[in-house]
């Protein structure tokens, strides 16, 4: 039972991570209050994708606003003599999706105001903590009490704090960084109907531009004579300029003779990759990007916002249940149950896998994508979503090992260290703050 006059569970965010918790903890009959520095309807601004099997799964196919089943990506060479060798696709036999963000936006906003959850417009200025609830001080005056505070503010977080410097592990933070337009082209930039995951090739760069970190092409055909394309960088520490990727993405398309004619939208993302969990003997619990719930190996996130926005909703209302739980001890308990002992050794795993793939140059890394996809379905799929069991992904990696060639062995078993051009591992390291926030990297 809450104290008069405050809520059991307080959200703090606005964005997709903070309305699936949000939603989750309402139909859980949760009595719950929504603090955003924003309208609840100001409309997102970024991409946000899914594989087909996921949202299948999730019952939310309907809220997409396109489905591909052409999905292929291409790991060639990408030099002029072997062109005809580059430009055969990898095809993924898998659906991807992109969500309507106005329909996903409106399909919480129905739920929450279906539940009459109280929303208060106002930057959060601070927050003290007593045995039983936690305040949450707006910037405008006033504060707002709850029995648990869940900071989903994204990738710098109102309130989360991460783990003390001393307990971190001595990796580089490393950030993925894309820079995209959706436009109209003189000649289409992709082929009709298709979605590009991964577009490696580089034979519109020079020779001095391929010893630099390596970018991707990510890319789909949005209907009609729309696309969207996005140049991408897998994660670096620091971060590819957004300059640099521009640049790549306009030699990419003069190559391919596609103009763009009409711009309807840009996109700058840049978000952290691999930093340290949180600190999980916090008060207050993140969700989301404060949580460290991006992907740290391929930077979806929005698939696990919507697969545990539920349970843990669940656990927190059981956990409410019991009046005397003090709100230190209903914090930790919830920590665990969202950072359990299996998805924190699969992190560190990802995060481990992410570190030496940084140091990989670009034929190396083509090389070690192109065998990445010719696991088992089941297996690089399962990795890409995080769905796979610690034993399963101990088994995908054992396979990825032996079919991979002898440069990307090498590359996996000696110690991780920067290929020529690109940046040297460092200690841990602050991220820019992101351009524009957005649930994950790829969706």
């Amino acid at each position: 039972m809450a104290t008069p006059g405050a809520v059991e569970v307080l959200v703090v965010g606005g964005g997709p991570a903070a309305l699936a918790i949000a939603t989750a903890l309402a139909e859980e009959g949760v009595n719950i209050g929504v603090l955003s520095a924003a309208s609840l309807s100001t409309p997102w601004t970024n991409t946000y994708g899914i594989w087909g099997e996921e949202v299948d799964a999730l019952g939310l196919a309907h809220l997409l606003s396109h489905r591909w089943s052409h999905t292929v990506s291409y790991f060639g060479t990408g030099s002029d003599q072997a062109e005809a060798k580059a430009n055969q696709p990898t095809n993924h036999g898998r659906d991807y999706g992109l969500f309507d963000k106005q329909k996903l936006q409106q399909h919480w906003l129905a739920q929450l105001k279906g539940a009459n959850v109280s929303c208060w417009i106002d930057h959060a200025n601070g927050i003290s903590h007593g045995p039983q609830t936690s305040a949450v001080h707006r910037a405008g005056g006033g504060e707002l009490k709850a029995r648990l505070v869940i900071d989903a503010t994204g990738h710098k977080p109102a309130f989360v704090k991460s783990t003390p410097q001393q307990k971190r592990p001595e990796s580089p933070v490393a950030g993925q960084a894309a820079y995209g337009v959706v436009g109209r082209f003189s000649r289409p930039p992709i082929e009709t109907d298709q979605f590009v995951f991964m577009d490696y090739r580089s034979h519109h760069l020079s020779d001095q531009q391929r010893q630099e970190p390596p970018s991707f092409l990510y890319a789909m055909h949005l209907g009609g004579d729309d696309y969207f394309v996005e140049e991408t960088s897998l994660a670096l520490a620091p971060a590819l300029p957004f300059e640099v990727l521009k640049q790549r993405l306009e030699q990419r398309l003069m190559r391919r003779g596609s103009t763009l004619t009409d711009v309807i939208h840009e996109e700058y993302c840049l978000f952290p990759m691999n930093p340290a969990l949180p600190d999980l003997h916090q008060r207050v619990v993140g969700f989301g990007g404060s949580a460290g719930m991006v992907h740290p190996a391929s930077g979806y996130m929005v698939g696990s916002v919507l697969r545990r926005a539920p349970e843990l909703a669940k656990t927190i209302s059981d956990l409410l249940q019991k009046n005397s739980l003090a709100g230190e001890e209903l914090a930790q308990q919830t920590w665990q149950a969202l950072w359990p002992p299996d998805r924190r050794l699969k992190r560190e795993f990802f995060r481990f896998g992410l570190n030496k793939l940084m140091g990989f140059d670009e034929q190396r890394l083509r090389h070690h994508f192109h065998t990445f996809f010719t696991l088992p379905d089941h297996d690089w799929y399962g990795f890409l979503t995080n769905t796979l069991t610690p034993a399963e992904l101990t088994m995908a990696m054992v396979r990825l090992f032996a079919l991979a060639p002898w440069d990307v062995r090498a590359g996996l078993l000696f110690p991780a260290q920067a290929a020529p051009g690109l940046p040297v591992p460092l200690p841990s390291v602050p991220l820019p703050c992101p351009i524009n926030q957005q649930t994950n990297g790829r969706g």
